[in-house]
């Protein structure tokens, strides 16, 4: 409003100003000439009823004004300025009047705006000429400044009733269009800023309104969505780091409980062979049956405890990268021999496909050994009385797949079973160290395990292996 529709309020108001003046002074001009004119119509018989001394002619002559025009008074004067007849408001004495006495020298039209009897008019004087063309009097013909006045009021008043409406309309275009063009626009916008925070960085309204304020929702919205990315990116670096952290955590932990464990190995090795020595000097000696027995179970007991010492060595100690091209099929096939003369896999059905592969790997063919004979291990005990292995060439990598008939692993345990010390067979039957070693090894050599249901019912495990390249 008061950026544009006030100045133009201005402009307009000084316009009329200026114009309503123009049109002043024209009325002003036509009722002088409509003066003129009928002082020109009565001049004639004027002059003649005063060359001719007839007072009646001269009489019915002003007389005749009155029914021209809206006239206020009618005199006539000789040439000294001496009223001879009048009608109406006119003076009585001329001779001091400028008008009329610059009328009577010049011998041209004129008036101007004076006093008579009391009141404003305007005072118009005609000579009046004898036959012979000299001034012989004057004719005045006056009306009141009121009615010059009248008309131009009745104009300023239709002039500013118009000019008001005229403001009135403006004010009301701007204002009503302002809202509709602009105003709700903005309103849309600042709502949909105020509602962008955390979590809620999207704007799905669609833009509308003029185009600078659909440039401005276009980049809105790109502000909300980089702010959104961002505010992904930053979760997602957060979660990372989390992960991270847990991760250490668990790696710490897990290296500290290798260290005992190594520790606690290493102090138990000499006291084991002590007794396994002693166990197998007992057992050369006559005992009873019940002598006997007693002396094998020490002597399974300390091969158990020699068999847990050696998978948390494997598990926990730190292997030199010793890596080294190896045909995985042979590893595979020497595991396999190993595992038949395994007691737990003496009553199972092995079967084996995939060993005459040739490709290779890059690694410790003894650590790989470890890996593919726990997870056969594993599956034996697992089985009724089927466990299949297989060597498998994808296009990067190679697979080692043992699948078993037994009861299988439930989903919600394939990551667990890999955590050193988690079983799920009874105590006693169990270390929960195998599938950690194997989960390290795997490490060591930048694979992958994979768990899944096999074909067989029970359940598959896949070691992969990255492919050596060939030079």
């Amino acid at each position: 409003m008061l950026s544009i529709v006030v100045p133009l309020l201005l402009i307009s108001g000084a316009a009329i100003y200026i114009g309503f003046g123009a049109v002043e002074r024209n009325l002003n001009d036509r009722l002088r000439e409509d003066l003129e004119l009928v002082a020109r119509a009565v001049s004639g018989p004027l002059s003649q009823a005063l060359s001719d001394g007839n007072e009646l002619v001269m009489g019915e002559s002003l007389r005749s004004i009155f029914r021209i025009a809206r006239i206020t008074g009618a005199s006539v004067f000789d040439e000294q300025g001496r009223r001879i007849d009048s009608l109406g408001l006119a003076d009585r004495d001329v001779t001091n009047s400028a008008s009329a006495e610059e009328a009577i020298v010049s011998g041209r039209l004129g008036g101007a705006f004076r006093r008579v009897e009391g009141k404003s008019v305007f005072s118009h004087f005609t000579p009046l000429l004898n036959p012979e063309g000299q001034i012989q009097g004057l004719l005045q013909i006056t009306r009141k400044r009121s009615d010059f006045h009248r008309l131009v009021a009745s104009t300023r008043i239709w002039a500013v009733s118009i000019w008001s409406v005229f403001a009135i309309a403006i004010s009301l275009v701007v204002i009503l269009g302002h809202y509709g063009t602009v105003g709700r626009h903005v309103g849309r916008l600042l709502s949909m800023m105020s509602s962008m925070k955390p979590g809620q960085w999207r704007v799905t309204e669609s833009a509308s309104g003029p185009r600078e304020l659909r440039q401005i929702h276009e980049g809105l919205a790109a502000m909300g969505a980089r702010m959104a990315r961002a505010e992904s990116e930053i979760e997602a670096r957060i979660e990372r780091e989390r992960e991270l952290a847990d991760q250490l955590r668990h790696h710490e932990k897990v290296a500290m409980i290798g260290r005992v464990a190594g520790g606690v190995a290493h102090e138990l090795g000499a006291p084991l062979n002590v007794i396994q020595g002693r166990a197998h000097i007992l057992e050369r000696q006559p005992l009873t049956d019940s002598m006997s027995r007693q002396v094998q179970d020490i002597q399974h007991q300390v091969s158990r405890m020699a068999t847990i010492i050696q998978q948390l060595l494997d598990c926990f100690r730190h292997v030199p990268d010793s890596r080294r091209p190896a045909v995985l099929a042979g590893i595979v096939s020497e595991a396999l021999a190993q595992a038949i003369e395994d007691e737990r896999c003496r009553c199972r059905t092995l079967e084996s496909a995939g060993l005459e592969l040739e490709a290779c790997i890059r690694a410790e063919p003894i650590r790989v050994e470890l890996a593919c004979l726990n997870i056969i291990r594993n599956a034996c005990q697992a089985a009724d009385s089927r466990v299949r292995v297989c060597v498998l060439a994808h296009e990067r990598e190679l697979e080692v797949r043992v699948e078993d008939d037994g009861p299988g692993i439930a989903p919600e345990h394939y990551e667990e079973i890999f955590e050193p010390f988690y079983t799920s067979r009874p105590a006693g039957e169990g270390t929960g160290l195998g599938l950690a070693v194997v989960g390290s090894v795997m490490k060591e050599h930048e694979g992958r395990v994979q768990v899944s249901g096999s074909a067989l019912g029970g359940c598959c495990m896949s070691l992969f292996f990255p492919k050596e390249d060939k030079k």
